[in-house]
């Protein structure tokens, strides 16, 4: 039996550069304007960052910042189960593709795994709306 996880990577092509695009999207604080999968409040406590949202009270914590434009993260859930969460800006052309991998989690059902696809899909397009506006 094999211990790797199903994946769907979702991606977005954005308009800005990719270091313009991994500048914002780095900052936890600006989630709130385009992760709404995460939640509509977040607040730093040292180095997490805690979200109130669909999925209760979660702890974030984002990769250092690099200069790879990686922004991984790891969201707490309230059950204290951890998931690492893949997000990457890539240079596309004259601008970015960001591009988000949704792991299937044990035990997830084919609609939840469809939903948190679609979740993660909504939110980059959020990002992408937001910064195209800017």
């Amino acid at each position: 039996m094999s211990d790797t996880l199903e994946v769907r990577h979702v991606s977005v092509a954005i308009e800005r550069s990719p270091d313009a695009v991994y500048r914002y999207a780095s900052n936890v604080a600006d989630w709130v304007h385009w992760a709404h999968g995460l939640g509509r409040s977040i607040r730093q406590v040292g180095r997490e960052w805690i979200a109130d949202g669909p999925l209760g009270q979660v702890k974030v914590v984002l990769s250092e910042p690099n200069d790879f434009r990686v922004l991984d993260h790891d969201v707490t859930l309230p059950s204290g189960a951890s998931v690492h969460n893949a997000l990457r800006v890539l240079p596309n052309g004259g601008g970015s593709e960001v591009v988000f991998s949704v792991f299937r989690q044990p035990g997830t059902t084919d609609q939840d795994f469809l939903e948190d696809t679609r979740a993660v899909e909504r939110d980059l397009r959020a990002l992408k709306r937001v910064l195209e506006q800017r």
